[in-house]
C-alpha cells in the first residue's frame, strides 16, 4: 500500500505517519502565516466523506499551529452534513453538492470550496489490471442491465482485455452522499438514455446491488468482494490499493483519474457568485469527467467570537499556499488544490464572515 490513513466515521484521527508530516510542515509554515494565537475554541463539523482525507491532514496541521483550537469532523455523508448544518447541530458542514432549491438554511451562509478530486470507478478483478469504461456501459452496469464482466458492451470498450465470465457486484453508498450525487450527475449528463435512475444524494438502486457507509466503506467492500465495482474518491481508492478504470470523457478520450485530470476539468469553468460550480463532464481533451468539488459551509453571522475567529483562521489555513499549509498539503493525500482564480475568490470570501467583538 502506497500510504496508510485510518478513516473513522466519527471524530477524525490521522495515522501516525501523516500526523508526523503535519507536525513538521506546520512548524515550517508558522513563520509564513499569521503568528496570532487564537483563543480556546472547539469547532464541530460533519458531512462529506469525500473531503475526509483532506480534512484529516489540515486539521492535524492546523492544530500544531493553533494549539488552543480543537476541530472535530464526522464523516457521515454530505446529506447528513447538510442536515446537521441546517439544524445548527454543527459549527460547519462538509458537502460535495449544494443544497437543492428550498432546502437551504434560513440564515445566511457561505460555501467555501477547499479542493477537488476525481471520483474513481474502482473494481476488483484479479485478471484485469487495465479497464476502460464509457458512460453508456457504466450506466448499464450500475443499473444492473449488465450483470457479467464478459458482457459484449464491456468487451467493446476493452477489445484487448480477457474479461472473465464472472458476476458483477455493484457497490454504492447507503446514505445520502455527495459522491453519489456527482457520480449520478455524470451518468445523467454523459450516458443519455442508458441511465434511467436519475441523480441525487440517494437513488433507487436495483435490489441486486450492495450499499456501504461512506467512501471508505464502499472501497473496503469492493476490496473484499471479487467481481465488485463501485465509485470511490481517489484518496480512498489509492489508500486501499484498488484498481480503477480509465473513463471516456466529453471529448471522447479515455482518461485516468488523476489530479492533473481533475485540474483540467476546472479550466475555464464558470463559477457562480456563491462559489459553487459544476465540473462534472467538463469539456477538454484531458479533463477527467467525474471530477468532484467539495465545500465547507459556514454561517455568515457568527454568534461566538472565539469560534468565529477559529473558523476564519482554519479557512485561511486551508487557503494558505506556503510550505505546509492547506493547499500545499492537498496533493499529499490525493486531492488537487484550487486554481489561482478560484483561490483568490475563496480567500476574499473569508472576510464576509462576521465575528462579534466580544
Amino acid at each position: 500500500m502506497r500510504r496508510s490513513i485510518f478513516r473513522i466515521s466519527g471524530v477524525v484521527l490521522a495515522a501516525a505517519a501523516m500526523l508526523a508530516m503535519a507536525t513538521t510542515t506546520a512548524t515550517a509554515a508558522s513563520s509564513s502565516t499569521s503568528s496570532t494565537n487564537l483563543k480556546s475554541a472547539t469547532l464541530n463539523g460533519s458531512g462529506s466523506t469525500f473531503q475526509l482525507g483532506f480534512n484529516q491532514v489540515v486539521i492535524g496541521a492546523f492544530k500544531q499551529q493553533q494549539k488552543a483550537v480543537t476541530i472535530n469532523y464526522q464523516g457521515v455523508g454530505s446529506g447528513q452534513g447538510r442536515t446537521d448544518f441546517a439544524n445548527k447541530v454543527t459549527d460547519f458542514g462538509g458537502t460535495d453538492a449544494p443544497y437543492s432549491a428550498g432546502t437551504a438554511p434560513a440564515d445566511p451562509f457561505l460555501y467555501f470550496p477547499t479542493v477537488v478530486a476525481p471520483i474513481t470507478i474502482s473494481y476488483n478483478l484479479d485478471t484485469v489490471k487495465s479497464l476502460r469504461l464509457s458512460p453508456e456501459t457504466t450506466a448499464k452496469i450500475f443499473s444492473a442491465q449488465i450483470t457479467k464482466w464478459n458482457d459484449p458492451a464491456i468487451a467493446a470498450d476493452n477489445p484487448s482485455a480477457k474479461l472473465p465470465d464472472q458476476a458483477i457486484t455493484v457497490v454504492h453508498r447507503s446514505e445520502g452522499s455527495g459522491t453519489t450525487q456527482n457520480f449520478t450527475n455524470w451518468l445523467v449528463k454523459a450516458a443519455g438514455p442508458a441511465w434511467t435512475l436519475g441523480t441525487g444524494s440517494t437513488v433507487q438502486w436495483p435490489s441486486s446491488t450492495q450499499g456501504a457507509q461512506g467512501n471508505p466503506g464502499v472501497g473496503s467492500l469492493i476490496q473484499e468482494t471479487a467481481g465488485a465495482i463501485g465509485y470511490v474518491d481517489l484518496s480512498d481508492a489509492k489508500a486501499l490499493d484498488l484498481h480503477f478504470a480509465t473513463v471516456k470523457n466529453a471529448n471522447g478520450r479515455f482518461i485516468a483519474p488523476t489530479l492533473g485530470g481533475a485540474t483540467k476539468a476546472l479550466q475555464g469553468l464558470p463559477v457562480n457568485p456563491d462559489l459553487t460550480f459544476d465540473p462534472i463532464n467538463a469539456s477538454g481533451s484531458r479533463a477527467y469527467p467525474i471530477t468532484s468539488p467539495t465545500w465547507i459551509m459556514v454561517y455568515t453571522n457568527q454568534s461566538d467570537a472565539k469560534k468565529g475567529a477559529a473558523i476564519k483562521g482554519f479557512l485561511n489555513f486551508i487557503y494558505g499556499t506556503g510550505s505546509g499549509q492547506g493547499q500545499d498539503l492537498a496533493a499529499t493525500v490525493d486531492y488537487a488544490k484550487l486554481p489561482s482564480s478560484l483561490l483568490t475568490q475563496a480567500k476574499a470570501q473569508v472576510n464576509k464572515i462576521v465575528v462579534p467583538t466580544t
